[in-house]
């Protein structure tokens, strides 16, 4: 059997160009989606096509796009009709994975795809190294700051950690992990003296009573 599928991204678009061609391809039922971006997986049309399809059916599509927006999304979808047996066919670009020609056309298409995730790595490990060489930190910046930090050793001397945690509204591993890390010894700490950065003040109050 043969399943069309067509798609438009708008309300105010028409399927009538795309239903013409997928019923000249000879298609015995066609499947649609209207006002809905091919950038979305959970398409109901899409969805049903998919639920449909048996071994040795063919999902035919007027155009690449029509089934997806990204090279991934296709490959993705591809590798599900091959692991099903179901063949694909796309008229504008004349791909029929049911023909040696077409599986080419299909393996090209993979190619692409993995091209292009190399792309985005590479340009994703050349931004991080640009950023990385002006200085700049990289990531979520830390819950507390070098002062903020030092203030927070202080405090453990003389109050329990979850009361000094609460204080800083952050979680007690977080505040474990910082006063031990790189930051809470700053270069300039013996020139810098930490100021204190109590939410409610100067003086450190703890909700439930507990004070400095």
């Amino acid at each position: 059997m043969k399943l069309g599928y067509a798609r438009v991204s708008t309300d105010e678009q028409n399927l009538d160009l795309q239903l013409i061609a997928l019923q000249a391809y000879g298609c015995d039922r066609v499947i649609t989606d209207q006002g809905i971006s091919g950038a979305r997986f959970d398409r109901p049309g899409l969805q049903e096509v998919l639920s449909i399809a048996q071994p040795d059916d063919t999902i035919a599509v007027w155009r690449l796009d029509r089934l997806g927006r990204s090279l991934s999304h296709l490959v993705e979808l591809m590798n599900a009709f091959r692991a099903r047996e179901i063949h694909f066919a796309s008229l504008n670009e004349a791909i029929d994975t049911g023909t040696p020609a077409g599986m080419f056309m299909f393996h090209m298409i993979a190619a692409l795809a993995e091209f292009e995730r190399a792309l985005i790595g590479e340009r994703t490990r050349a931004g991080v190294a640009a950023a990385r060489s002006r200085g700049q930190r990289l990531g979520r910046p830390p819950a507390l700051d070098r002062h903020q930090i030092l203030h927070a050793r202080d405090l453990l001397r003389t109050h329990p950690e979850a009361h000094v945690a609460a204080h800083f509204h952050i979680h007690h591993r977080t505040l474990r992990r910082l006063v031990r890390g790189p930051l809470a010894v700053p270069p300039d700490c013996e020139t810098s003296p930490p100021v204190p950065t109590s939410r409610e003040g100067d003086d450190f109050a703890l909700a439930d009573g507990v004070g400095a």
